[in-house]
């Protein structure tokens, strides 16, 4: 894709950002958009974000569980960028008339104390690298209408990223083990998802690799003192005003958020 071309894109969805507006999806004008123009078309409107003065404080995977991919019809992982604006406290309530059409998922977060440049990135390193982790709500949201996406309009979209919400505790990542973890969600009270650490490409610690892999080969880091949040554990779960959201994580512990 042209730069202009790209340039605009990631306008459009920045405005769709602040306006609380969605648009429709990318690929419907441009079928033929690849998946590095879909990328450089999410630098433009995180770089957009950054302009306003956000920050980076760190990155996350998308689309790892099976269950998500079978939800929106995406069958690859992508990443996108966590932002000083999307950051919420552990119970804090999230006005839903700050989103679009956002979605609950529940993941476990990494907190690194080094950094990590791939390729070449083992499992092993990872955990070296690691200082803890977390249990989290990823709030995903997405600026095109419908959540009709493909890979390309997620990945433009900053990989839905919404907003994100860490647990109330921090444990070792070698004090548990990461694949086999269990986690409950519950929606009102009710017990709405289940899932374990292997539903996110067979255990965190894989899709933490994948990524700092994936970013090495574009040459970006991921960093010391990021979270990266390793992707959903189970399918995800519609968002509205009024509803209460909590998860336990096995060995890890609890999150939970709430919405006015």
């Amino acid at each position: 894709m042209e730069s202009t071309l790209i340039a605009e894109l990631g306008d459009r969805l920045y405005g769709a950002l602040n306006a609380r507006e969605t648009v429709a999806p990318l690929t419907d004008s441009y079928p033929d958009m690849s998946i590095e123009d879909a990328y450089h078309v999410q630098q433009r409107m995180v770089q957009r974000r950054l302009d306003a003065g956000e920050t980076v404080v760190g990155k996350k995977i998308g689309v790892t569980s099976k269950a998500v991919m079978d939800m929106l019809g995406v069958y690859q992982p992508d990443f996108g960028y966590l932002l000083s604006g999307m950051v919420y406290g552990e119970g804090e309530s999230i006005a839903v008339n700050t989103l679009i059409q956002p979605k609950a998922e529940g993941e476990i977060a990494f907190v690194l104390k080094k950094d990590l440049l791939g390729p070449g990135i083992t499992n092993a390193m990872v955990l070296a690298a690691t200082e803890c982790v977390m249990p989290c709500f990823e709030i995903v949201d997405s600026r095109i209408r419908d959540w009709k996406i493909r890979i390309q309009d997620t990945v433009a979209d900053n990989a839905s990223c919404g907003v994100f919400v860490l647990g109330d505790r921090a444990v070792s990542a070698r004090a548990v083990d990461l694949a086999t973890c269990g986690m409950v969600l519950e929606k009102n009270g009710e017990v709405i998802g289940t899932g374990a650490g292997a539903a996110a490409l067979g255990s965190p610690v894989n899709a933490v690799a994948w990524l700092a892999n994936t970013l090495g080969r574009l040459g970006i880091p991921l960093k010391a003192g990021e979270v990266v949040l390793s992707g959903a554990l189970a399918a995800m779960a519609p968002v509205k005003a009024g509803d209460n959201f909590r998860l336990a994580i096995g060995g890890i512990g609890a999150c939970s958020v709430r919405f006015g």
